[in-house]
């Protein structure tokens, strides 16, 4: 029997809430073995982040080669690419390996609205890492840049979404975590030719470091293990729901979600 196996391509969190800490967490609980490539490492805490190193391109690129040489993986996200020689180098790899479905979370811009990218890296993702991906989960500042609009209505978030899918990307997820909705966080799924809309009461919390990369990871290891798209979205819909929910209250800031409450709460 051959496990079902995925990667994580994206930052180290020293804190331990988001980026790589995050999306292996997950891996393991939905079951999935997971392997990492770093492309920075970061000096963050729930109060912010107060240094990122990047990693050598040529650090990364051996990171990747060692995985492809002796993995079966199927599944593969990406997290924060740092910029263009790191996005570049990612591309360049997952263009030449058979890893199965490619997640992109678009990790462009904080919570707070600060950029975490260049515009030349904005580009890049847009014109070469895109066209390789089979999901795209941006939240609404991150997908307001890569389809050059504003979203404030749920109406945009749908034409948002198809000027993304025309980058080549089939299946795109506009996460609604930062619209004006004080009941609902509604997330815009635009998969193929159909399209649906995911519901979920708005929970008010500070415990939401890493809710992004969480929610992607979950829809990678699902889809690492054979589940259809549309599964993977609901799961990780459900998993993140949970996590939110049952805070851990670690740290002093904005402290991470709780990466067992959905197996606590299902009993799998």
């Amino acid at each position: 029997m051959i496990f079902p196996q995925a990667v994580t391509i994206a930052g180290s969190d020293s804190g331990g809430g988001a980026g790589i800490q995050a999306d292996l967490k997950t891996f393991q609980e939905r079951r999935v073995f997971g392997m990492s490539a770093i492309t920075a490492i970061t000096a963050q805490n729930t109060m912010g982040v107060q240094a990122i190193h990047p990693v050598p391109v040529e650090i990364l690129a051996a990171q990747l080669d060692a995985l492809n040489d002796d993995f079966t993986i199927t599944a593969v996200k990406t997290g924060m690419l740092v910029d263009v020689a790191t996005i570049d180098t990612v591309v360049s790899r997952l263009r030449h390996f058979s890893w199965g479905a490619l997640i992109v979370d678009p990790v462009m811009i904080a919570k707070g609205g600060a950029p975490l990218v260049s515009e030349d890296a904005i580009a890049t993702i847009r014109e070469k890492l895109l066209p390789l991906a089979s999901i795209v989960t941006p939240n609404i500042p991150e997908a307001e840049a890569l389809a050059e609009m504003s979203i404030e209505t749920n109406a945009q978030m749908e034409t948002a979404a198809k000027c993304i899918q025309k980058l080549g990307v089939p299946t795109v997820i506009i996460k609604g975590g930062h619209s004006q909705d004080s009941e609902e966080s509604r997330d815009y799924v635009l998969d193929g030719d159909t399209s649906f809309w995911l519901d979920a009461r708005r929970i008010e919390t500070t415990q939401t470091h890493g809710t992004g990369c969480t929610f992607s990871a979950c829809i990678t290891a699902e889809l690492a293990k054979g589940a259809s798209t549309e599964y993977a979205i609901r799961t990780a819909k459900a998993f993140i729901t949970s996590a939110i929910s049952q805070p851990l209250g670690i740290g002093n800031g904005h402290g991470p979600t709780n990466h067992w409450a959905h197996r606590k709460e299902h009993q799998e």
